[in-house]
């Protein structure tokens, strides 16, 4: 990928610069510099936009708020980097922030301007670029309405199954129903690739009919052998708002004769934002019927401690993005806060992503009970799921 093109804007020209000759250094050389707001806009207009705004938070001359939002705004820039000596907690917030005014955020330059910091900016703004590109790209071959339909008529849709595990014995606690679409062309594909086309063409209620008849399969092997298990299926908030699945939900469970405790339902944690009221109350229809109901992606998004009040979630479900980090003294207060909480109000926690044996005894000593990930075990079809099940110490 070629060099991005850069704003420099800071009202101190020694400061700016120490800039320009940094990112000369790393191989920039398409350098625009700027000392106040209107001069940024102009030169900005004048080149046709570009890629990065490095600003200068504490620059006098610019009120940098508004100077972002109106490049961010006129789509004039990609991705946008703070120049400050920033206090620690407020560079943690920073650092967190996936945007700022509609432009990327990549992290904060000190005023002392280190390259390798630099350098590490321009890294990500590579990397956003390239995951991006590959999203556009893989937008634009979504698979068709036809296909998607021949795909379920055809029972092109499978489930596989992801043990979940007491990570303090090491026993399976349920699983995981996570579909896998086995195409006659493209072969085994992830839900990432076509997951956006089945919402879009309002085709995720019979994926997941499939889904939960593969399941109650599954289970009915398992009950014939004495054995029991958890399921958990995955949500999409919009599917909670008509009554007609919850319907379908609990007429599968008295046709196979198992109690809804069999069955959890994992919603995404920013669906529940603004949930409607026939959403909630479909969220209850399930909790009376005795369906687990889990917030997955929690500390991903953006719900308030009242709405995990109000909703009749019994499980919280960490994303794994937030353990890989481990030893990190940010990533022990996160997770030993979010313990707390669980148990505070009497919900289980699962932690998703355990990628190492670093990892796992880490969220033990954390008090973590429940975890799911490809170091404990991978996703398997389901028969091999039930060899598994018979000899759980093979590998997966």
């Amino acid at each position: 990928m070629c060099t991005p093109s850069v704003l420099v804007l800071d009202d101190q020209s020694f400061q700016r610069e120490m800039l320009v000759k940094a990112l000369q250094h790393l191989g920039v050389n398409d350098i625009l510099q700027a000392g106040d707001s209107e001069w940024a806009m102009a030169q900005i207009s004048r080149e046709g936009g570009v890629d990065i705004v490095i600003c200068d938070l504490s620059n006098s001359a610019v009120n940098w708020m508004d100077v972002l939002t109106r490049i961010g705004e006129s789509g004039m820039a990609r991705a946008v980097a703070l120049c400050s000596e920033l206090k620690p907690e407020l560079r943690r917030a920073v650092e967190q922030m996936t945007c700022l005014s509609g432009l990327q955020m990549l992290g904060v330059v000190g005023k002392r301007t280190q390259l390798s910091t630099l350098h590490e900016i321009l890294g990500r703004y590579s990397r956003q670029q390239m995951a991006s590109d590959v999203e556009s790209a893989s937008l634009s071959r979504l698979p068709s309405e036809e296909d998607v339909r021949r795909g379920l008529v055809q029972g092109e849709f499978k489930a596989w199954f992801q043990p979940k595990f007491d990570l303090n014995t090491s026993a399976v606690a349920g699983a995981e129903a996570l579909v896998r679409w086995r195409h006659p062309i493209k072969g085994l594909l992830l839900p990432r690739h076509f997951l956006a086309a089945v919402l879009a063409y309002d085709l995720i209620d019979e994926m997941l009919k499939q889904m939960l008849e593969q399941g109650m399969s599954l289970l009915n092997t398992l009950r014939r052998s004495g054995h029991s298990l958890e399921l958990a299926f995955n949500l999409h908030a919009s599917q909670l708002a008509h009554n007609d699945l919850i319907e379908h939900i609990e007429q599968l469970l008295k046709l196979h004769d198992f109690p809804g405790e069999t069955l959890l339902f994992e919603v995404a944690e920013n669906g529940l934002l603004n949930a409607p009221r026939t959403t909630r109350e479909n969220l209850l229809r399930l909790r009376m019927m005795g369906c687990g109901l889990s917030i997955d992606d929690f500390g991903m998004g953006f719900s308030s401690l009242s709405l995990l009040c109000q909703l009749p979630f019994n499980q919280l479900k960490l994303d794994g993005e937030l353990v890989r980090a481990i030893e990190d003294p940010r990533t022990h207060a996160m997770v030993t806060s979010t313990v707390a909480l669980a148990r505070a109000l009497n919900m289980s926690l699962v932690i998703e992503g355990v990628g190492s044996q670093v990892i796992r005894d880490g969220l033990v000593a954390m008090g973590c009970s429940f975890g799911q990930g490809f170091h404990l075990g991978r996703p398997m079809e389901a028969q091999r799921f039930l060899r598994w099940l018979q000899a759980p110490d093979s590998p997966t």
